[in-house]
């Protein structure tokens, strides 16, 4: 037999983070960890908008 739960629980927050659930030593984890990617930035800056941060195509 189920027993209603009359108890509304939203207001609830629960923060994770992904790295919990990957192994570090998974192969995403370890290109991460060779490779810096931050170049990938100035690559595309001129496809975002300077005021309000959205993708112009």
């Amino acid at each position: 037999m189920l027993i209603k739960n009359t108890q509304m629980n939203r207001d609830q927050i629960e923060m994770i983070a992904l790295e919990q659930f990957v192994p570090a030593n998974h192969l995403v984890c370890k290109i991460e960890a060779a490779i810096d990617f931050s170049f990938i930035y100035s690559l595309v800056q001129e496809m975002y908008s300077q005021n309000e941060d959205l993708l112009i195509l």
